[in-house]
């Protein structure tokens, strides 16, 4: 008889069992920066489920991109929330999110969406909430804009602090 991998809960103890959590996550932007920001996401994380790119190309019209919209909020929509990246405040792709996002609760819009953000929060968002999702975004994107000498003097400080100097 083979051993069971799974452990048995000890009697009157069953286990708790954590759902996962799977946001959808919708990437909108002006001409191909959605499909550039996928395709980098791809490259370096490989297939994600439950994640849509929408490139709102100069030849397109709001309408489109509403309808664009509303069909991938159907593909990505597991019951847990969707979050639009996008990558312009004002812009037509973030005005066309807010206004799906205020349809319904637990869609977030989140603008000026850079690599380091998707990245990061493509592989958090199985434990976050919408709002969760939204307010770690924002430091996650702040963080990743820096600048090589700002770098190179954070590194110095920790250098000199680990030194005792």
């Amino acid at each position: 008889m083979q051993a069971s991998s799974n452990p048995v809960p000890a009697p009157g103890r069953p286990f708790a069992v954590k759902e996962q959590i799977m946001l959808g996550i919708i990437i909108c932007g002006h001409g191909g920066f959605a499909s550039g920001m996928e395709q980098a996401m791809l490259q370096i994380l490989g297939e994600q489920e439950a994640v849509v790119a929408i490139d709102f190309p100069e030849s397109s019209t709001t309408a489109l991109l509403q309808d664009q919209c509303e069909t991938a909020l159907t593909q990505v929509e597991r019951g847990d929330g969707v979050v639009f990246l996008t990558d312009l405040l004002g812009g037509t792709p973030f005005r066309v999110a807010s206004t799906l996002a205020l349809r319904q609760p637990g869609r977030e819009v989140v603008t000026g969406t850079n690599l380091q953000l998707l990245l990061e929060m493509v592989m958090e968002r199985g434990e976050l909430t919408p709002s969760q999702f939204r307010e770690q975004a924002l430091c996650c994107g702040h963080r990743g804009l820096t600048s090589l000498v700002d770098e190179l003097a954070r590194e110095r400080a920790e250098t000199l602090a680990e030194e005792g100097i």
